[in-house]
């Protein structure tokens, strides 16, 4: 995994771009709105005053700063604070936003997941369609993207809102630069104008669109979510057709990877990638499925979203199953063995299981927890911390939705112009 691109800074918005250079006062007007505007996403709730302490700005310059970013519609004020106040109590500040949104969808091999989030993370459209994506073009794919896209911004601006973005979120090696999909090796894909393809689509009054790899938008998602909790440090790991992996040192991304072929497989079996013995032959939502039920189960049914086949196969773990119990614990085995390799590389305080791992944490978790527990070379060594991922299948879009929002969080002028008042 290498180290995203950006100087060295903390929070989800140095994380993906790192800030700009402060070369003259208009720049560093832009970085302190910036600044402050993480803040209040990243620590919630804050005066003015405490806002000036943490940001090491003065007093006068973060009334000023927090005023601009309420005329933006970006930041609101909340309620007094009276708690343990001496003398006139302060007037607190929250992010708002509620008028801007970012868009992320998401390709995955039988489904297409399209979704917006607004400022303050707030999930304000989700449509979700089971589709064969390797049995499409990528152009046919793309065709069916666009019009989930095209609705959804349809959605947003007749309730007043605007885009920000779009970030297409796919498996696979991305160039987010120019906009291509190197490979995607489950997809059939190789060398795809995906982004420049995607805005064609949408015409020229969409929103940008970027383009992002599933593991690095899921590893963000994660890590917003985590913030709350002081999380800086983590790995995740989704698993899906692919098993991909992206990790956070430091506040830092480091850029996702297909983990899913480290040479792991203790039976060899064959990759859609043309090698042998991939992690993601074994844990892979392919060999769960085919451990879990014949072929002719409709938990094997691409045209039924993955969603329903999961519930499904978890209802039958739940009652007992035994053939979906077996396979769980073959799965949690092989997950154990590849993750302790991610541990002895990486050394994560923390990992977090994403796709449809998460969907049976119950089940995978603690199995995977005793092994790597057993697995430390010193009883006092620090313990690595495995937990299911909470977003739900959709993690990968919402990151990729995040991703949009970052631009402004860096610096809130960019924001698109206000379609209505805030406070309406």
């Amino acid at each position: 995994m290498q180290e995203a691109r950006g100087s060295g800074t903390t929070g989800a918005a140095g994380i993906m771009a790192g800030y700009p250079d402060a070369a003259d006062k208009g720049s560093m007007r832009r970085n302190n709105l910036g600044l402050v505007l993480r803040l209040l996403r990243e620590s919630g709730e804050q005066s003015r005053t405490r806002i000036a302490a943490v940001a090491g700005l003065p007093k006068a310059t973060v009334s000023v700063l927090v005023t601009e970013l309420i005329q933006r519609g970006l930041a609101r004020e909340g309620e007094l604070d009276r708690a343990g106040a001496v003398g006139r109590p302060h007037r607190m500040v929250t992010l708002d936003g509620r008028w801007v949104c970012g868009v992320g969808a998401e390709l995955g091999v039988d489904h297409i997941t399209v979704l917006a989030v607004d400022l303050s993370g707030t999930v304000v459209h989700e449509r979700r369609r089971g589709i064969d994506l390797p049995e499409l073009s990528p152009q046919e794919t793309l065709h069916e993207v666009a019009g989930m896209v095209r609705a959804c911004l349809r959605e947003i601006g007749a309730r007043g809102m605007s885009a920000a973005g779009v970030t297409l979120v796919t498996q696979g090696e991305v160039d987010a630069g120019s906009g291509t999909v190197l490979v995607a090796t489950n997809f059939g894909w190789r060398d795809v104008p995906a982004a420049a393809e995607l805005r064609a689509r949408l015409g020229p009054a969409a929103p940008p669109v970027l383009l992002a790899n599933d593991a690095e938008s899921g590893a963000l998602a994660e890590y917003l979510r985590a913030a709350a909790d002081d999380v800086r440090e983590l790995v995740y790991v989704t698993g899906g057709i692919g098993v991909g992996g992206a990790s956070l040192s430091g506040g830092k991304l480091l850029r996702g990877s297909e983990i899913g072929h480290m040479h792991v497989d203790r039976r060899e079996r064959p990759c859609a990638c043309g090698r042998t013995g991939c992690w993601e032959t074994a844990v892979g939502l392919q060999a769960f499925l085919d451990a879990a039920a014949d072929r002719t189960d409709r938990v094997h049914d691409r045209s039924v979203d993955l969603a329903q086949r999961l519930d499904e196969l978890l209802a039958r773990a739940d009652r007992g199953e035994q053939r979906t119990l077996a396979a769980l614990a073959l799965i949690a085995d092989d997950l154990a063995l590849g993750l302790g390799i991610l541990v002895d590389v990486l050394n994560p305080p923390r990992i977090v299981l994403g796709g449809y791992f998460a969907v049976f944490g119950r089940y995978l978790v603690d199995a995977v927890q005793r092994v790597l527990d057993e697995r430390r070379i010193r009883p006092t060594a620090e313990r690595v911390v495995v937990a299911a991922s909470t977003l739900g299948l959709s993690n990968a879009a919402q990151g990729g939705a995040y991703l949009t929002l970052e631009g402004i969080f860096l610096d809130p002028t960019s924001a698109p112009e206000r379609r209505v008042d805030a406070g309406a």
